[in-house]
């Protein structure tokens, strides 16, 4: 199936859009930068078959030779590719000294503010450092009504391996705008908070917001 015939929301430039990058499979950002695919195979396809034959860690330290000799990819294919990998090397090597630190409910408003928008609810996770500067944030760990049996701390923990976390902060919205924390808000945060001690990972807060209103479990003394 050609990428043209897919549902835009599955389409990998659209997918990103609207999810953004961390939520796209390791072939549909490949297919992003190879952007065509080749007789027969769509770029999803031949995507799917390079990564199939190489390791990410292979592939990613292929030099121009090594790339033009798979069949799909030509030199300008091959220079995208190697111009992606250079700035992966350069932006591990910079140290980002302007990381926001998160100290107050208002510095988690300022991080999530784009939620008191959304007319559906949507769970988002913010990632901190052991000097609670912030080293990444999940915009839509999960989206729709928050349910205690759909939610699960797996989904919030993996991030926080991934980044070496040293604790996170939940924040979600609700449309309704009444900040009161649901049954299941309670539940779901009852059962992260106490899957981060057995991890070793500090749930710092759950903040709620509405268009006007906020809602802090900490300030509460709910956590």
């Amino acid at each position: 199936m050609k990428i043209k015939d897919l549902p835009k929301t599955d389409r990998p430039r659209e997918k990103l859009i609207l999810k953004g990058s961390q939520n796209l499979k390791d072939e549909e950002l490949l297919a992003i930068l190879l952007r065509t695919g080749r007789e027969g195979k769509s770029v999803l396809d031949l995507a799917k078959q390079i990564l199939q034959k190489y390791s990410k860690k292979r592939f990613l330290s292929m030099g121009y030779e090594d790339l033009i000799k798979i069949k799909g990819i030509n030199s300008a294919k091959a220079c995208t590719i190697l111009a992606a990998q250079e700035l992966i090397k350069r932006a591990l090597k910079v140290r980002d000294e302007t990381l926001p630190i998160i100290r107050s409910t208002e510095d988690v408003l300022a991080q999530a503010v784009y939620l008191r928008d959304r007319t559906r609810e949507h769970l988002m996770t913010i990632y901190l450092n052991a000097r609670n500067e912030m080293v990444w944030k999940k915009q839509s760990t999960f989206i729709g009504t928050l349910d205690a049996n759909l939610v699960h701390p797996r989904e919030i923990f993996t991030g926080a391996l991934e980044h070496n976390a040293a604790s996170v902060i939940l924040v979600h919205n609700h449309p309704s705008g009444d900040p009161e924390p649901s049954e299941d808000d309670m539940e779901i945060t009852k059962r992260i908070v106490e899957a981060g001690k057995i991890m070793g990972i500090d749930v710092l807060d759950h903040v709620i917001i509405t268009k006007t209103k906020i809602f802090s479990f900490k300030e509460k003394k709910l956590i």
